[in-house]
């Protein structure tokens, strides 16, 4: 049995996931490694929720406000990075805490990624410059062409994945499909992973809510000074998009939060969808999350 654990706090956005895990680093004397793929940019804090400077004295945090905008960035270098820093960790702890919501960049860490080439620049150019052109449907008739297998398993309605395997497919003159074993990796700690959640409305409220204090917090100024990198795949993401067009001159702002709070709460469900499928996490409400993720520790 490892004698080291990695305790795993995800949940939808919104949840209280910073909260639970200060607390819980506090308890355990342990340091906080940040799983969201937003936060870890520098720029970006309020749209993305970032752990404040005062959470951040009161647990050591990893992986926050590290990369610039322009820095190109994966679930394959984040599994490394932060393999390569638990090892180091566990030297002085016995437990650490993996925090945030990115689906993928806690699935890599728990069961590792696929041996996937990194895609250069040119590549990526040339692929969002085509969807942004030409649309998903013609990048999906592509696909369909290059790669039928991935094809026919992919989500045909998630633009980032089509393109992802597109530019492997030009890149290498291979299937995506091809690169994708999904052989689970095993890991030289316990892994212990909870899911925070509220009921529905309760969690609804909290997002509704949120948006409004971000932008009393000076969101709308953090928008506009990363507006000349809107281009950059960090920004592509909610909060960000919706305020863009309300700078293009193309919404209200009335109608740019509500579509903000609305986006959200759509992605929350889409969080929880992916959550649902892992039969290693435990749902806990964040009241008892505390309690329970150290009676399960122990």
């Amino acid at each position: 049995m490892p004698s080291h654990t990695l305790l795993v706090l995800t949940g939808p956005t919104a949840v209280g996931k910073t909260d639970c895990a200060i607390r819980l680093a506090s308890h355990f004397n342990c340091p906080i490694l940040n799983a969201d793929s937003r936060q870890i940019y520098r720029d970006i804090p309020i749209g993305t929720a970032a752990p404040t400077a005062e959470e951040m004295r009161s647990a050591k945090h990893y992986f926050v406000g590290t990369l610039n905008l322009t820095d190109y960035y994966s679930a394959a270098r984040y599994e490394e990075e932060a393999i390569n820093l638990l090892h180091q960790l566990f030297h002085d702890h016995q437990v650490c805490i993996l925090s945030g919501g990115s689906m993928m960049y806690i699935d890599a860490v728990c069961h590792g990624i696929d041996n996937i080439p990194t895609v250069d620049e040119d590549t990526r150019r040339l692929l969002r410059t085509r969807y942004e052109q030409e649309g998903l449907d013609t990048l999906l008739s592509e696909l369909r062409l290059l790669d039928p297998a991935y094809y026919d398993s992919c989500d045909k309605r998630n633009h980032k994945r089509v393109i992802h395997a597109l530019e492997i497919c030009y890149m290498t003159g291979q299937p995506f499909s091809s690169f994708r074993s999904g052989t689970k990796v095993r890991r030289p700690f316990h892994i212990v992973k909870l899911c925070l959640n509220r009921p529905r409305p309760e969690l609804f409220d909290r997002i509704n809510s949120r948006v409004p204090a971000m932008m009393n917090k000076g969101l709308l100024d953090e928008v506009k000074k990363v507006l000349p990198y809107r281009h950059c795949n960090a920004l592509n993401t909610v909060g960000y998009k919706e305020l863009f067009h309300y700078l293009d001159g193309e919404w209200s702002l009335d109608f740019a939060i509500e579509k903000i709070q609305r986006n959200t709460r759509v992605y929350a469900k889409k969080q929880l969808t992916w959550f649902k499928k892992d039969p290693s996490v435990r749902f806990v409400h964040p009241d008892d999350a505390v309690q329970q993720a150290i009676d399960l520790v122990r």
